[in-house]
C-alpha cells in the first residue's frame, strides 16, 4: 500500500515545517519539480536511549580521528547525499528548500571532517526535540556510520525525545532503528514537536 498522502508541483520551504509537525515528508523526482508527501503505516524511528553501535564502530568512534561540525558545509553534505545512487529524490529544489531552513534555523547538517577532507555526514530538520534525519553519504569507509552516531550522542547530550528516519531498512536496524505503527508514533511525535529544545547552544 501507498503512502502517498498527496502531490504537489513544486516544492517550497514554508511547506516543510507544518509537514513534519504532523508526520508527513516530501520526496522529489529526478527531471521534474513534483513533490510527493509521505506518511508511513509504520515510521522508523531509533530510539536515543537504545541506539547501539558495531564494535568496529565503536572503536573508531573512541579513536576519533576525525573532527565533527555542524552546519559548515550544508549545501555540499546535501548535494552529496543527492549523488548517492539511491537518493536521487533530492532535487534543486529540494537543496533549495532545506537550504532556507537551515538559514531560519531549523534544518542542519553534520559533517566528519578527515584529514581536511569531507569524509561523510548527513542533514535534517529540527522540530522541539524531534529530529527528522532526511539523508546520509560517505565519501571515506564508514564515517556515514560515524556521523549517525555522532548524531545521537549530540542528540542524547541536547535532550531530544524523538530521532525519526522515515523508513526501517537492514542498515538502519543494525543501530537499533524500529518500525513503529503510526498510532504510537503520532503520540511520540506530538509530545516531541512541543517540547522546546535547542539543536545548537
Amino acid at each position: 500500500m501507498s503512502d502517498v498522502i498527496a502531490k504537489s508541483p513544486r516544492l517550497r520551504a514554508d511547506d516543510l515545517l507544518p509537514a513534519y509537525r504532523n508526520g508527513v515528508f516530501p520526496m522529489g523526482y529526478s527531471g521534474t519539480r513534483w513533490v510527493t508527501w509521505h506518511r508511513p503505516p509504520e515510521r522508523g524511528v531509533l530510539p536515543l536511549d537504545a541506539a547501539h553501535f558495531s564494535r568496529s564502530l565503536t572503536r573508531t568512534l573512541k579513536q576519533h580521528r576525525y573532527r565533527i561540525s555542524f552546519n559548515e558545509a550544508f549545501d555540499e553534505v546535501m548535494l552529496a547525499c543527492a549523488r548517492t545512487p539511491d537518493h536521487c529524490w533530492i532535487t534543486d529544489d529540494f537543496r533549495a528548500a532545506y537550504g532556507a531552513l537551515q538559514k531560519q534555523g531549523y534544518a542542519h547538517s553534520l559533517e566528519v571532517w578527515v584529514d581536511g577532507e569531507l569524509g561523510g555526514g548527513l542533514y535534517g530538520v529540527h522540530v522541539g526535540a524531534a529530529f527528522f534525519a532526511e539523508s546520509k553519504f560517505h565519501r571515506i569507509r564508514d564515517m556515514s556510520k560515524v556521523a549517525l552516531a555522532e548524531l545521537v550522542m549530540h542528540l542524547r547530550a541536547q535532550g531530544f525525545l524523538l530521532l525519526d528516519v522515515q523508513y526501517e531498512t537492514e542498515h538502519l536496524a543494525q543501530f537499533g532503528v524500529t518500525s513503529v505503527p503510526l498510532a504510537d508514533y503520532t503520540k511520540l511525535l506530538t509530545e516531541a514537536v512541543n517540547t522546546p529544545r535547542q539543536f545548537l547552544l
